[in-house]
């Protein structure tokens, strides 16, 4: 093992494209043994300790083992001591110590269809555990899964349709649609590339925060280093989505907020770092106050720029008829009243009040990266606005769902990067703030959410927006929102990831049973599943421990259609659907 140390060390010291600093450059080796770099691959072969660890000869032709070639080198223990191993990273790492950055495993996620309604819960349901299963797939498990998929359901809303509750055919997708799109955000973010790498503008996310008791709890409480590489994932594919001056933002709390702008400073690079910014929710009440510590009230917003050389920021001002009042309606009551008992009449004390709330302030404050902080920021989570009318929940008639963002927070972030027509992508739509907000202020927006009860109920607000909502921001603009514009919506064509429903659902061994029954005898079985196992030994297992299993069985290269089996018969693709999902990849052009 010394002379393989030895042997390597020496080998990549010699290629000043590998050393930086006396050192030799970690990741910059690791990416080129990922592309195969012929530079590399010559200067390996010129050991015979290294071409014999890392190289096999395949019927006289040498295959390079480019796994297990990145595995070593990611190894603490090699270059352990080079000050250049940490000088560029800070060194997240997962549970076998490699580093996050370098690794290619993915993790896909399945949510239960009523995790997130969570707004009433009671006792009972409280401390549920399982709200979404995840996996983790390494590279060798990946080969068709990033290909584009096909999409179904198509539906066109736009006045008419809502007007009469029926969708128009969809055909031509063109530039100008705004597109809500349900599946997979991973797995759509690849197929969104085709046609939308370079085109979008503006991200805004608010993803799960792996906190273990908000909306998405998951079902082996997510450790640090799964959360990071599930949202490395979809981060690295959201770069390449971004124009070159496009700009994202991530609303993140404190639980992963420093691990997360640790892998952003990686995936987007430090230098292109805008701003922390810092969102106070709202004014303190209930169990919050009886917190042994600091009471803990506010998110993080993590900002930053594609290429911070080409981002056009808009300096946001806040005009004084937005400040927040000095004195809410209650305290300008109490204040009349006791100048009315020292001989103040009634209009002289509500001319007083009036002067009172605005006198010594400025005409516009300019915005800071405190939010929601000072006099002159008004900015409540709607979560503890209790009358606030844009809570879908009073909005739709639904159960509350936890999490819903004000519009009032995306206007701001929105009017930020963006101009009008410039297009903004939400991959955790949630409720539809981003695209609502995107639409009534001239954008274009894609949304993408996973979850069957959310998808119907942004749906529903979605078309709202259309005919005009009366809510949210709509009263707040220069010019009155009154409705307009058009969305459609499409879904990630499912294949086998109607198993994985089936599994998150099923309420007793019986029905997971039949789950794998089915599984086997439509050959979705991953490849390398003990042909042994009977669907009985899933009896002995403990529920989510059966469930687990049954989910590392499925073959999750097929979850949904790929688009190269669009045409074949066994799914079943509807011609109105071939045609628009050809238009969506511009593939009939």
């Amino acid at each position: 093992m010394q002379n393989l140390l030895e042997d390597l060390t020496q080998a990549l010291g010699s290629d000043q494209s590998f050393v930086a600093d006396g050192g030799i450059l970690k990741n910059v080796v690791i990416e080129a043994a990922l592309k195969s770099d012929s530079r590399l691959i010559k200067l390996l072969l010129r050991s015979e300790t290294v071409r014999a660890h890392f190289f096999t000869d395949v019927e006289g032709v040498l295959v390079f083992d480019k796994m297990k070639f990145q595995s070593f080198v990611s190894n603490k223990e090699f270059l352990q001591d080079s000050y250049t191993a940490f000088k560029n990273r800070i060194g997240l790492t997962d549970r076998q110590g490699g580093y996050l950055t370098s690794s290619h495993d993915v993790v896909l996620t399945w949510p239960y269809k009523d995790c997130i309604l969570e707004g009433g819960m009671t006792k009972e349901d409280f401390k549920r555990n399982e709200v979404f299963w995840n996996i983790t797939l390494s590279p060798d498990d990946i080969t068709r899964l990033f290909e584009p998929k096909v999409l179904t359901g198509w539906e066109r809303w736009d006045a008419e349709a809502v007007a009469r509750n029926k969708p128009k055919p969809v055909g031509e997708i063109t530039e100008k649609d705004n597109l809500l799109i349900k599946g997979n955000n991973l797995l759509a973010l690849h197929s969104l590339k085709r046609r939308y790498a370079g085109k979008v503008k503006l991200i805004y996310i608010d993803p799960p925060y792996n906190t273990g008791s908000d909306g998405f709890k998951y079902n082996d409480r997510f450790r640090h280093s799964s959360w990071l590489t599930f949202m490395k994932n979809r981060l690295e594919v959201a770069r390449e989505l971004l124009t070159q001056d496009g700009a994202i933002f991530v609303n993140i709390d404190f639980n992963e907020a420093h691990y997360l702008k640790v892998l952003m400073d990686e995936v987007f690079d430090r230098e292109n770092f805008q701003r922390e910014i810092i969102w106070r929710i709202g004014w303190l009440s209930g169990f919050k106050t009886a917190a042994k510590n600091f009471v803990r009230n506010h998110d993080t917003i993590l900002f930053y720029a594609k290429n911070s050389k080409e981002l056009r920021f808009q300096k946001v001002y806040i005009e004084r008829n937005e400040f927040r009042k000095r004195f809410n309606q209650e305290q300008a009551k109490e204040l009349e009243l006791w100048l009315e008992a020292h001989g103040m009449s009634r209009d002289e004390s509500r001319e007083f009040i009036k002067f009172a709330q605005t006198v010594g302030l400025p005409t516009r404050y300019p915005m800071e990266d405190t939010w929601n902080c000072s006099i002159y920021d008004y900015l409540n989570s709607i979560a503890v606005v209790s009358y606030s009318g844009e809570k879908v929940s009073k909005m739709l008639g639904v159960q509350q769902l936890k999490g819903q963002k004000p519009e009032a927070l995306l206007k701001r972030i929105i009017e930020s990067v963006t101009q009008e027509g410039d297009l903004v992508l939400d991959f955790f739509l949630g409720t539809g703030t981003t695209s609502a907000v995107a639409q009534k202020l001239g954008r274009k927006w894609i949304g993408v959410e996973q979850m069957d009860s959310t998808i119907l109920t942004t749906i529903e607000r979605l078309k709202k927006v259309i005919v005009g909502d009366g809510v949210g921001i709509s009263n707040r603009m220069d010019k009155k929102w009154e409705g307009g514009g058009s969305f459609v919506y499409a879904e990630l064509a499912s294949s086998n990831s109607k198993y994985i429903d089936r599994i998150a659902t099923a309420n007793n061994s019986a029905e997971l049973v039949s789950v794998f029954d089915d599984m086997k005898s439509t050959g979705y079985l991953h490849y390398d599943v003990d042909e042994s196992i009977r669907s009985g030994d899933f009896r002995g297992l403990p529920l989510s421990d059966a469930k687990a299993a049954l989910c590392e069985c499925l073959d999750l290269n097929n979850l949904y259609v790929n688009l190269g089996s669009m045409t074949d018969e066994k799914f079943g693709i509807s011609d109105e659907d071939i045609r628009a999902t050809d238009s969506f990849y511009q593939r009939n052009q």
